[in-house]
């Protein structure tokens, strides 16, 4: 996980939805389009956003709880901290 995994996270449970397009037009993301595309895939891979199609993904019960706390982001699938780094 990175941090622009938790506001990602945040952004979808705040805005009911996230889409790289969109949150590339905000200004609380100062990454590339393709960097959020590529990390909303992930999130949607570990359970945390569902994919809904047309790039626009929702949080899941499981991103809920991880924004809460309630879930360790070490118990979802592994990937690795240097594929997270590269990513970000």
């Amino acid at each position: 996980m990175t941090i622009w995994d938790d506001r990602i996270l945040e952004w979808a449970q705040q805005n009911e939805s996230a889409s790289a397009a969109v949150m590339k037009d905000s200004e609380y993301f100062q990454v590339s389009r393709s960097s959020l595309s590529r990390r909303l895939k992930k999130l949607s891979e570990k359970g945390l956003l569902q994919h809904l199609g047309n790039g626009v993904y929702v949080i899941t019960a499981i991103g809920e709880d991880y924004l809460e706390g309630d879930l360790d982001a070490k118990s979802l699938n592994s990937e690795s901290s240097s594929e997270d780094t590269a990513s970000a």
